[in-house]
C-alpha cells in the first residue's frame, strides 16, 4: 500500500480550449493543488480556480520559442514532487494525444515518482464537432485517424507512412499542421488523394476566436493564406467536411466571436461571463469593484434586539452575503427575523437570501430604490420602522425618500466598495486588442471603469459598444459623456444577457454624446 504522505504528479488534460470542457476530475485537481505546471495551451481562465496558496509556474512551448525545455519540465516535475504534495501538470487537450505526456510519466516512473493520468477532451474531436464536422457518418467513413502534422519539412524520409494512411483512413485529423499544410497536401496529392477532397481549416477551436475554412486539397492552402489561418489549428480532411454547411452550430451563436469586457466586481463576474460564453463571446473579465467588509457586528445587533424593526430592506446580494457573515459571527440563525418582514430591492437579491432559506416578503416590479419608495409611500406602512443594509456608497434617495413618507428609518452600512487598482493594466491592454461590448452593471461599475481607464478613456472605447443593466446605470453613463446602445428591460444579469443577444450589431453607432 502506498504512503498517505507520497507525492503525487497528475498529468491533466486541459481540454480543447472552451473551459466548459474541462472534466470534473481535472478541475477538482485544480482546486485542490499545491502547485500546477501549465502549458500554453491551457486555457488560462482554469487557473482560477486555484487555491490562493497554489504555486503557478509557465512551462508552455510554442513553435520557436518555449519557456522550458521538455527535458527542463520533467527535471521540474521531480523537484516540485519533492516540495508539494499534488502538482497538477495541465497540458492542452488530452496529455497522451500528442502531448508528450508518455515522456514525462515515463520520466516520473524512472523516478520512482507516483503520477496519474487524467484525460483530457482531445482538440481532434473536439475542434472538428465545434465546428460541425463529424470525423465518422454512416454512408460516409467508419475509419477516422489523428496524424501530427509538425514533421520537420527538411527530413529526407518520413516516419509516416503516407500510403496506408491515405488508403485506410476514410477522415484524416492533422494536429499541429497549419505551418505544415503545403507538405501535407503534397504528400496526399502524392498518395493519389484526388485534387477534389475536401479539406476544413479550424483555428482557435471551441473558443469564441474560432474560425473555419473549407475548400478542397486543390485550393486550401491559398484560402488559408488569404484567410490569414494561424496555429493552433486542427486539419481535417474527409467527405465528412461536406456535412459542416448542415451542422454548423457553434459559430451561429448569437454573440459568436465577439470579444465582450464583463465590468463587474471580481468575486460577481462569473454568472454574467458564463452566459455570455454560452452565447458564443469570449468574456474578459475586468474586476474594478473590491468589496471590504465593514463588520458591524455591534450595529447590527443593536438593530436587532427587542425586535425594533418592522421592516429590513436588503439593496444588493452583496449585503446579503455581509449579513450572512454576520449571522455566523454571532452565531445566529434565521430566527432572527422572527416578527420581521423582508423587503429585496431585486430578485437576485431576493435569490441570494433564498439560498439561507429566507424568502422576501416584497420585491418590486421595478428593480430599483425609487420603486421601494413609491410602495412604501401607501398609508398602511405610516410609522412603520425600517432597516435599511446596504454599501457605504449606497445613494441616499431610498432612506431620504422613506423618511419623507413617515417612516422611521435606520441604515447600516455593511460594506465598502472600493476601486481594484491592480486590474488598470489589463484594462488598458484588452481595450488595445480591440473590444466588441463593454458591459456595466452598476454606477459604481463605470465611476471606476473611467478611473481605471484615464481621462482619454472615451478615446479608447471608440469601436465598441456599451450595454448597461438599467436606467441608473444609463444615468452614470451620461455623467461621463457616454451612451448606453443597450440597456436591459429587466434589471438583472439575465436581462441583461437578454438585451445583448437580442442586440442588432449591425446598427450604426451612437455612444458618444457631444462635448
Amino acid at each position: 500500500m502506498m504512503p498517505a504522505h507520497r507525492s503525487t504528479v497528475y498529468l491533466v488534460g486541459a481540454g480543447p480550449g472552451d473551459c466548459s470542457l474541462m472534466t470534473v476530475k481535472g478541475l477538482e485537481l485544480i482546486k485542490t493543488a499545491d502547485c500546477i505546471i501549465y502549458d500554453n495551451l491551457a486555457n488560462p481562465d482554469l487557473l482560477k480556480f486555484r487555491s490562493n496558496d497554489c504555486r503557478l509556474i509557465y512551462a508552455g512551448k510554442k513553435s520557436g520559442a518555449h519557456a522550458l525545455q521538455q527535458e527542463e519540465i520533467n527535471q521540474l516535475l521531480a523537484v516540485r514532487a519533492k516540495i508539494n504534495r499534488r502538482i497538477v501538470r495541465l497540458k492542452g487537450g488530452d496529455p497522451f494525444i500528442f502531448g508528450r505526456g508518455a515522456e514525462e510519466a515515463l520520466y516520473l516512473k524512472r523516478k520512482n515518482i507516483n503520477f496519474e493520468i487524467v484525460p483530457g477532451i482531445s482538440s481532434a474531436i473536439a475542434v472538428p464537432a465545434y465546428a460541425g464536422i463529424p470525423l465518422t457518418a454512416r454512408g460516409i467513413t467508419s475509419a477516422a485517424g489523428f496524424i501530427a502534422g509538425h514533421e520537420d519539412a527538411a527530413k529526407t524520409k518520413s516516419s509516416l507512412d503516407w500510403n496506408a494512411l491515405a488508403k485506410a483512413l476514410g477522415t484524416m485529423v492533422f494536429l499541429m499542421g497549419a505551418g505544415n499544410l503545403r507538405l501535407i497536401v503534397h504528400k496526399l496529392l502524392a498518395c493519389g488523394k484526388p485534387r477534389s477532397t475536401p479539406v476544413a481549416l479550424i483555428s482557435r477551436g471551441t473558443t469564441a476566436g474560432q474560425k473555419t475554412v473549407t475548400g478542397t486539397l486543390a485550393g486550401i492552402v491559398a484560402l488559408a493564406g488569404k484567410n490569414k489561418i494561424r496555429a493552433p489549428a486542427v486539419i481535417v480532411v474527409g467527405e465528412v467536411v461536406r456535412l459542416r454547411k448542415a451542422l454548423n452550430w457553434f459559430e451561429k451563436k448569437p454573440l459568436f466571436g465577439k470579444r465582450v469586457m464583463v465590468i463587474r466586481a471580481s468575486h460577481q463576474a462569473g454568472a454574467l461571463s458564463a452566459k455570455l460564453m454560452a452565447l458564443g463571446a469570449e468574456a474578459i473579465e475586468i474586476p474594478v469593484i473590491k468589496i471590504v467588509s465593514l463588520r458591524p457586528d455591534r450595529q447590527l445587533s443593536a438593530a436587532l434586539s427587542r425586535r425594533k424593526y418592522d421592516w429590513i430592506i436588503f439593496t444588493s446580494q452583496n449585503g446579503v452575503s455581509e449579513f450572512t457573515a454576520f449571522l455566523l459571527r454571532a452565531g445566529k440563525d434565521s430566527r432572527i427575523f422572527a416578527g420581521v418582514k423582508i423587503c429585496c430591492i431585486g430578485p437576485e437579491t431576493a435569490r441570494r437570501l433564498a439560498e439561507i432559506g429566507i424568502k422576501a416578503d416584497y420585491v418590486p416590479r421595478h428593480y430599483f430604490a425609487e420603486a421601494i419608495v413609491r410602495h412604501f409611500r401607501n398609508p398602511e406602512f405610516k410609522g412603520s420602522r425600517i432597516l435599511i443594509l446596504r454599501a457605504r456608497q449606497a445613494r441616499d434617495c431610498l432612506p431620504r425618500g422613506l423618511c419623507r413618507a413617515g417612516l422611521t428609518v435606520k441604515a447600516v452600512d455593511l460594506y465598502d466598495t472600493r476601486i481594484e487598482q491592480e486590474s488598470a493594466l489589463s484594462l488598458k491592454e484588452e481595450l488595445k486588442e480591440g473590444i466588441d461590448l463593454v458591459t456595466f452593471t452598476s454606477s459604481s461599475t463605470v465611476k471606476n471603469f473611467v478611473k481605471l481607464t484615464g481621462s482619454d478613456y472615451r478615446r479608447r472605447l471608440a469601436g465598441a459598444k456599451i450595454a448597461c443593466i438599467g436606467p441608473i446605470t444609463s444615468a452614470a453613463l451620461k455623467e461621463f459623456g457616454l451612451q448606453a446602445d443597450i440597456e436591459a428591460k429587466v434589471f438583472t444579469v439575465n436581462g441583461l444577457v437578454e438585451a445583448v443577444a437580442g442586440y442588432h450589431w449591425g446598427r450604426p453607432e451612437k455612444r458618444m454624446l457631444d462635448g
